[in-house]
């Protein structure tokens, strides 16, 4: 018997693809599911609705929404909350990439019902969680500068433009970064929690979720030309085997210099630099297709 009283926490600004909650919430009326649906009405109303719910009151939560949806309800879970499930909404869903699910329907209902259970691990970000990513850098300059409506009217092609603005505007800081107790410094730093990036791009290829450390990745080189490297090899997925890119295994990461530096945590602004960087095994529990169960550790 799978679970079948199930929220499902709707953020109606993510993504286009209304039609398919509704195409769900049908299979899961199909599979005998008492189906409720909180909308949210502004930031933050999916931490609070986690917030209060409990075991007691609903089998799972589903986020319905993006990855910054889904970094919300993270940040309201309580011990006595249920295990998040996800219906695929937003720019780039990232998570559910991770995880293996796919964009049908029938499948997403299944795995909310059906699916495996099982704990992750998250980071914490001067005191906010993450399933993810956070980061400082280039990335962070560009989602600081993406706004809701401009990511509603032109969805993943906002970070271009973003990007293309970011990279005429040039330098970037070098940021000094303490990892584990030793001082590095880089361009950009991203703290690596999965092995996405912005879709299906490999950042950490040894990142999973499951392993009880995060993996901070230094992008050593400053400048347009290895911006331009750099994203080119994420593309080709040749990112990690780049010279200046370094990935380092570790439970806290600090990153020190300059303050007043824009930090981006599962794809949004969350904040200013200084940022402490700490992991949290087993911090939540997620629900994974089925047959994908196994996927976060052996890809």
């Amino acid at each position: 018997m799978g679970a079948s009283r199930i929220l499902i926490i709707h953020n109606p600004t993510s993504g286009r693809r209304r039609g398919s909650l509704r195409k769900v919430i049908a299979h899961l009326d199909e599979m005998g599911c008492r189906v409720t649906v909180h909308q949210t009405a502004c930031r933050g109303d999916a931490q609070a609705v986690a917030s209060r719910t409990t075991r007691d009151q609903y089998d799972r939560i589903v986020v319905a929404g993006g990855d910054g949806t889904v970094n919300e309800v993270l940040n309201g879970l309580r011990p006595d909350s249920p295990p998040v499930a996800l219906i695929p909404m937003g720019t780039a869903n990232v998570l559910a990439a991770e995880i293996g699910l796919g964009s049908q329907p029938a499948e997403i209902a299944r795995t909310i019902v059906l699916g495996d259970a099982r704990p992750v691990t998250l980071g914490d970000v001067n005191g906010r969680k993450f399933v993810l990513m956070t980061g400082v850098g280039f990335d962070a300059f560009v989602v600081a500068t993406v706004s809701a409506p401009l990511k509603r009217r032109l969805g993943k092609g906002a970070y271009v433009l973003a990007s293309f603005l970011q990279f005429l505007r040039g330098r970037l800081p070098h940021f000094e970064v303490h990892v584990d107790g030793v001082r590095y410094e880089a361009a950009s730093i991203i703290i690596a929690n999965a092995r996405y990036y912005g879709g299906k791009f490999v950042c950490a290829p040894e990142a999973r979720m499951d392993s009880p450390v995060l993996h901070a990745c230094l992008f050593e080189r400053a400048g347009r030309l290895y911006v331009a490297i750099y994203a080119l090899a994420l593309l080709l997925r040749i990112l990690h085997r780049m010279p200046g890119y370094r990935i380092l295994p570790a439970k806290q990461i600090d990153i020190r210099q300059p303050d007043g530096a824009a930090i981006q945590s599962d794809g949004d602004f969350i904040g200013l630099t200084p940022a402490q960087v700490t992991v949290l095994p087993g911090a939540a529990w997620l629900v994974f297709p089925p047959d994908q169960a196994q996927r976060v550790s052996h890809p």
